[in-house]
């Protein structure tokens, strides 16, 4: 059963994973290779197996390899994302590099053909941006994958008469993954690429704002605040000449309540955008505090901010542990090598439920107060 891969016992654990393995590639059952590609994924997301990994990576990578050519759909996403596990487990080093190598055509080739299953297309977009962070070798490798990358999501600019291009929702989602896979692998480009890049893209960024799609148009704002940060670690005088028209666009969705759209949508795009809008103006970042175990990590950067993103879509719940354990994700955010905690320690830092009662409820009735001072003080009454 495919839960024995989380079973805690090593060597129960080593022979369900080993025989994942072989049932991903070798058994002629879509639902089963499926179910053991997920198994695989699951184990990777919470546990650290390099070694186990390390010894069985070319197994693995064939067969990922083969659901990736001769899945479908749901399979060979299940496959793409067990990509960038695998790579994460490895760490960037010549493993990851021999991982890589093998698969970037494939992905590339999915990427790019317009007959192919568009969640498959949708879910390489993702994990080739990662796959490439931490596995490419070569930084115009590295430029020519971005490449991939703007030929799609630039499909989504808008016209020159302010129109946008007709594109369904499985296409634009396709387009949104793409860019922001484009924006990461813009954190590790050279600085004669990002003024390349910054001459060529930001004056016509701002057309994905225009977008129908809520993901694209935030995904659109992150990357321009991105792009001005990079842009003014570089040059702290930077000039954008268009900056005024981009400001009033900006506000203008930072302050959005068309009805036509959704209140989630719009309570979901104010917010990202009051931040974008601080950071395009006045350089500012919405600094964010991480705990995991006795350690805390600030994301202090739109930089570090898309990197943490990444991670956790692959990882979920498991960000924390790979923080604490996994010596590259931990490399990558500059956190130094792994803290050893004893178990004594541990249970001192634990609170009994009571004391977590007592604070939880503190903080309700707080929170209560807070948001009935919000409700008499409301100004923007058009929703309600």
């Amino acid at each position: 059963p495919l839960h024995t891969v989380l079973c805690n016992h090593s060597d129960t654990m080593c022979f369900s994973f080993q025989s994942k393995v072989h049932f991903s590639a070798s058994v002629p059952s879509a639902k089963t290779r499926q179910g053991a590609l997920d198994g695989l994924k699951g184990a990777m997301a919470t546990r650290i197996l390099y070694e186990f990994i390390s010894e069985r990576r070319m197994t693995i990578t064939d067969s990922i390899e083969r659901c990736l050519k001769k899945g479908k759909g749901e399979e060979q996403r299940a496959a793409a994302s067990l990509a960038c596990l695998l790579c994460i487990q490895l760490g960037s080093g010549i493993e990851s590099e021999e991982v890589f190598k093998s698969l970037k055509p494939i992905f590339k080739n999915i990427l790019a053909d317009g007959s192919a299953n568009i969640q498959a297309r949708q879910a390489v977009a993702t994990s080739l941006g990662l796959c490439t962070l931490v596995a490419e070798d070569d930084i115009l490798d590295v430029h020519a994958t971005m490449e991939c990358f703007e030929n799609l999501f630039t499909r989504s600019y808008a016209r020159a008469d302010g129109t946008c291009p007709s594109i369904s929702p499985p296409t634009s989602q396709l387009h949104t993954n793409a860019l922001l896979s484009w924006a990461l692998l813009l954190t590790i480009c050279t600085s004669n690429q990002l003024s390349d890049i910054l001459r060529k893209h930001l004056p016509k960024l701002p057309r994905l704002l225009e977008s129908d799609d809520v993901n694209m148009r935030i995904a659109a704002g992150e990357t321009i605040a991105l792009l001005f940060e990079l842009a003014r670690d570089m040059n702290p005088e930077f000039d954008f000449d268009e900056l005024d028209e981009l400001c009033d666009k900006l506000s203008a969705l930072a302050t959005d309540c068309n009805k036509h759209r959704a209140k989630t949508d719009k309570r979901k795009q104010r917010s990202v955008f009051r931040d974008v809008l601080k950071a395009v103006e006045e350089g500012e970042f919405q600094s964010e505090t991480i705990r995991f175990g006795t350690e805390r990590m600030n994301i202090d950067s739109w930089v570090r901010k898309r990197t943490y993103d990444t991670f956790r879509e692959f990882v979920g719940s498991g960000m924390n542990f790979h923080l604490q354990a996994n010596e590259f994700i931990r490399d990558v955010f500059e956190l130094g090598p792994p803290i050893l905690v004893d178990s004594a320690t541990m249970k001192a830092m634990k609170i009994s439920r009571f004391e977590r009662h007592l604070h939880n409820s503190a903080a309700f009735k707080a929170r209560t107060k807070a948001r009935n001072k919000f409700r008499d003080k409301r100004v923007d009454v058009g929703e309600f």
